[in-house]
């Protein structure tokens, strides 16, 4: 009986924790470089906090400040983005500083006001391991 106890709790918990990681989209700098080298249709969605935004960003991007997007006023800002996703199948790209919790986090909000996952893009590495500043509508 203890060995079933144990057995049903450790099951218990390799579920929570698969439900728990969720697979998120990145894409990759390169692809990405392409998509703006070619005018793929996508929407930037940059949650970079001000400084970060000035000393470089994509051209076009959404300028929204809400890293990290932990707090009910930082996903506020991001509200603003979503009539612009909403009237559009296109992309969304999610940039960040270097593409983790901050963007995770916006990528579970933006899916959780109902934006299709199939849209939601995480630049890999976010804009602090972008290699191409020429792409940056402003200069590091």
């Amino acid at each position: 009986m203890k060995q079933w106890i144990t057995l049903l709790t450790v099951s218990v918990l390799l579920v929570a924790v698969a439900a728990m990681a969720a697979n998120y989209r990145y894409v990759k700098q390169d692809t990405f470089k392409g998509w703006l080298e070619s005018g793929h249709p996508m929407i930037i969605v940059d949650i970079q906090a001000p400084q970060g935004f000035a000393k470089a960003h994509f051209k076009g991007a959404l300028e929204t400040n809400a890293f990290p997007v932990k707090s009910a006023e930082e996903k506020k800002r991001l509200d603003a983005t979503l009539k612009k996703i909403g009237v559009t199948k296109d992309d969304v790209a999610i940039v960040c500083p270097r593409g983790g919790g901050g963007a995770k986090n916006t990528y579970d909000y933006l899916k959780s006001k109902g934006v299709d996952e199939k849209r939601l893009f995480i630049l890999e590495k976010g804009s602090e391991g972008w290699p191409w500043p020429k792409f940056c509508a402003t200069g590091r």
